[in-house]
């Protein structure tokens, strides 16, 4: 009896060993450009996820992206258009990596065909185009997260504590000073018929979800904005072929007023005569944080922050730490929390309803200064 009973016992030890293996989660690539370059680092590392779709409007060029990055070719099916792709495969999830223009027609179409999209940064170029992928996306019950990868660092993670803990009071003007003296990029995000906007877009948006994410993200209520492009357009400042079809801003600015009495002051610039516009702060009714800016600034912390207080009527200052890296890197734990997400059935990581918000400041940048007024912000229902 003793053998027999532990007999059964091994047997049972070693049937729950066997664990069902974990079904793939079926991937595809829409547009293979440059940033699809760092989602398929992350992808070939998750063993979870298999890619099994690419697609790319110019003829060959998903092909030879596979080939650059190991992936298996025989694996993998390849279309000239993501309608194609979406059309012939039974994909769990998408990463839109196309020029801004194209951001909405292929995030609707994948949403409206019962496909999860992690969506690249800018949202859109325009509100309108935001708002009909968010109501895409609540009518199709699937999951759209937006590409806002320094979300997963710990600096910014910080600032959004630090401001929730309630040590800077009531928070009522925030500067934001993110710029490069020279970093204009070329391809596709030079122009508006591919790119729509240009720095305000690119490293702007980053800017603006810092802060906006660290207060809770209210509704923006109306907005004076500036741009130009003084740089990106003369070939003194970038290479005369590219000067030639520059057409988006190099240099925005804007001062928005949001919900609760909070004002913006917001610069962002791809180039400029300084290093960079300032650092950002926050400024509360009861202290202050301060944010070192790069002399790049594409959405990080350039040092230690600095919070101000007065404490016992005297004024002191903290200086808070950088927290190190996040495992993997930002990319990784971007595409890994989309992931992560869908199979789960949880929000979001970076959700749509916020980056909206983003987006309506984005375009009524544009729209104030084309009009040369403060104009109102306008969000239509979803």
């Amino acid at each position: 009896m003793p053998d027999e009973v532990l007999s059964q016992f091994t047997q049972t030890v070693r049937e729950e060993k066997k664990a069902a293996p974990v079904k793939k989660f079926r991937y595809g690539i829409i547009g293979t450009g440059w940033i699809a370059e760092a989602h398929a680092q992350v992808l070939k590392n998750m063993e979870d996820v298999e890619v099994v779709a690419m697609a790319d409007l110019i003829p060959g060029k998903a092909e030879r992206f596979a080939d650059t990055w190991g992936f298996d070719k025989s694996k993998i099916n390849f279309y000239p258009s993501h309608k194609e792709m979406i059309d012939n495969e039974q994909l769990d999830g998408v990463s839109v990596c196309t020029y801004n223009r194209t951001h909405a027609e292929c995030t609707i179409y994948a949403l409206e065909h019962g496909v999860n999209v992690l969506l690249e940064k800018p949202f859109t170029v325009t509100t309108e185009e935001a708002v009909a992928c968010c109501r895409a996306e609540k009518k199709s019950g699937k999951l759209l997260s937006i590409g806002f990868q320094p979300r997963m660092d710990r600096n910014m993670q910080e600032i959004k504590r630090i401001v929730e803990s309630g040590e800077l009071g009531q928070v009522y003007y925030i500067r934001i000073g993110g710029g490069r003296r020279r970093g204009i990029p070329n391809s596709t995000f030079i122009e508006q018929k591919t790119a729509g906007i240009g720095a305000l877009g690119d490293i702007g948006c980053y800017a603006l979800d810092m802060v906006l994410n660290a207060i809770g993200y209210p509704k923006p209520l109306t907005v004076t904005g500036y741009k130009s492009a003084f740089f990106g357009a003369n070939p003194k400042y970038n290479n005369p072929a590219d000067a030639a079809r520059f057409n988006v801003d190099d240099f925005a600015a804007g001062f928005v007023r949001l919900e609760g009495g909070i004002v913006v002051d917001f610069i962002t610039a791809w180039a400029s005569h300084i290093d960079t516009p300032g650092d950002t702060i926050i400024l509360g009714t009861e202290g202050a944080l301060r944010i070192p800016s790069t002399e790049c600034w594409n959405g990080s912390v350039g040092g230690p922050m600095t919070l101000y207080k007065d404490i016992a009527g005297f004024s002191t200052q903290v200086t808070v730490p950088l927290r190190g890296d996040v495992p993997g890197g930002l990319f990784f734990q971007k595409v890994r929390s989309f992931v992560d997400a869908c199979r789960e059935g949880r929000p979001a990581p970076v959700p749509s309803s916020q980056i909206l918000y983003n987006q309506a400041i984005i375009d009524g940048i544009v729209k104030s200064a084309e009009a040369g007024k403060e104009i109102e912000i306008e969000i239509p229902e979803i």
